[in-house]
């Protein structure tokens, strides 16, 4: 016969831990209820034991006193109807005392023994009744029998109880703790269940679909957070890289069409430097595609984390040195060119990707600034510690709506493409930023439109 599988909840990891819980929780329980047994009924047995003792210490010590002085005081005791019963015999023996008649076992000859033995006792309405007693038989000096026992009836009967408590109370346990189990374990593999539910519809392609997030800040909340935090970034990928296609593929057909028609220009041209100098455009040309194609890497290898050597570098040595290659080029363009530095400022970074993404916003402010503009390049240390490099310029600017979409592959918002670039600049300044722990803002400059202008700040930590 075949077994079928055992249900999911079952074969959850939630279960199982539920269930060891359980079984601790049980495990605490009996030990918890052996022990108030153990201080219940054992000490009420443990008490009536000692009393039983003491009664038979009293009475062995009224014995040095002689026989005679023995029998006056079980005779004393007995009429006295207290918790204790007696028997005591001479040493032929004859009953001189007490409440049996004969002993419920033989007496010893030297020694003390204990007995466990049946009485029968007459209830108010005159009905006999079969009782339980224990008891203690010891052999006298002088030949002489005495017994002395109690009823454990009244005993037997708490004991009865408080097992009958414990037992019940066992039981509710391992059906509370059961229950709370299996609750338990219901509610982390339905959270469980909704986190596989939600990888698995975006392996099927829904990359719109997120973890669901309760609100109660528990470890599945922190782990629906940081899921959702990367389908979203996964989702951005995805379609950066669906568009990168036909980004390439217009960004690079302008090119490889002039490409293809000066060379034909050339093969047609009779003229003797026509065909050098449709080589010489036609390797411009080349060397523009190439740069795009380096672009590409350059991005790649910075976000997979391929970066060169991190050490401690000034960072103000590196904005002198741009500083001073970009002056000229904002004056070749008729644009105003300020550099502001505050002392010299240390970060643990690679010093060429640092230098190629300030680069990257120095060509965006001067190539989108008209001529008359201004490019300002500041460095200073913000109040946290971390450094900052501002540039900033009088040009159209970046809208606060796509200012996110401005940092991702091939995305450039000048739609007539005209002007050069592969649209890559910006996200290579991200992906430095990011592999450097630090961020990048674009903000406003303040201008007034339509020249409101871009502030790019590349903040990074101090070292």
């Amino acid at each position: 016969m075949k077994i079928g599988r055992l249900p999911a909840l079952v074969r959850t990891t939630t279960f199982r831990l539920a269930l060891l819980h359980a079984s601790i929780f049980i495990l605490f329980s009996a030990s918890l209820l052996a022990y108030l047994y153990y201080e219940t009924a054992g000490h009420l047995s443990r008490q009536a034991e000692a009393e039983l003792n003491a009664e038979f210490q009293e009475l062995s010590a009224a014995n040095r006193g002689g026989f005679d002085r023995l029998n006056q005081a079980v005779t004393e005791r007995s009429g006295a109807r207290g918790k204790f019963f007696y028997l005591l015999q001479d040493s032929t023996g004859e009953k001189t005392a007490g409440d049996f008649d004969f002993l419920p076992a033989p007496a010893p000859e030297d020694q003390v023994v204990d007995v466990n033995f049946d009485y029968e006792l007459r209830n108010p309405d005159g009905q006999p009744t079969r009782r339980s007693a224990e008891g203690r038989i010891s052999r006298l000096a002088g030949g002489g029998v005495l017994m002395v026992a109690y009823d454990v009836g009244q005993l037997g009967e708490m004991n009865r109880r408080i097992t009958e408590v414990v037992w019940r109370s066992a039981v509710v346990g391992f059906v509370l703790s059961l229950i709370g189990g299996v609750v338990i374990s219901r509610s982390a593999a339905q959270r469980a269940e909704q986190l596989a539910r939600t990888a698995e519809e975006v392996m099927a392609g829904d990359l719109t679909r997120r973890a669901p997030v309760d609100g109660s800040g528990d470890e599945f909340d922190r782990l629906s957070e940081q899921l959702n935090a990367m389908l979203n970034k996964l989702e951005r990928l995805v379609i950066s890289s669906r568009s990168a296609g036909d980004s390439i593929a217009h960004d690079l057909r302008s090119p490889l069409t002039r490409l293809r028609n000066r060379l034909e220009g050339g093969l047609r041209d009779n003229n003797a430097d026509g065909p050098r100098a449709a080589l010489a455009k036609s390797i411009e040309e080349v060397d523009g595609v190439l740069d795009t194609f380096n672009a590409v890497l350059r991005l790649s290898r910075v976000q997979a984390g391929a970066t060169g050597s991190f050490r401690r570098i000034n960072l103000t040595g590196i904005t002198d040195e741009l500083a001073e290659l970009y002056q000229p080029a904002c004056e070749e363009k008729n644009l105003a060119f300020s550099y502001r530095p505050e002392g010299e400022l240390f970060v643990q970074a690679d010093r060429d990707l640092i230098a190629q993404a300030l680069s990257n916003l120095l060509d965006n402010a001067v190539k989108y600034t008209p001529a008359g503009g201004a490019v300002t390049v500041s460095v200073k240390r913000l109040p946290g510690g971390e450094a900052e490099v501002a540039v900033s310029d009088s040009g159209p600017g970046i809208p606060p709506e796509d200012r996110d979409r401005a940092v991702e592959r091939f995305v450039r918002l000048e739609q007539s493409r005209s002007e050069p670039g592969s649209g890559l600049g910006l996200s290579l300044v991200l992906a430095v930023a990011e592999a450097h722990r630090g961020r990048l803002v674009l903000d406003a400059a303040g201008g007034s439109p339509p020249n409101v202008g871009l502030a790019a700040r590349l903040i990074l930590p101090s070292a």
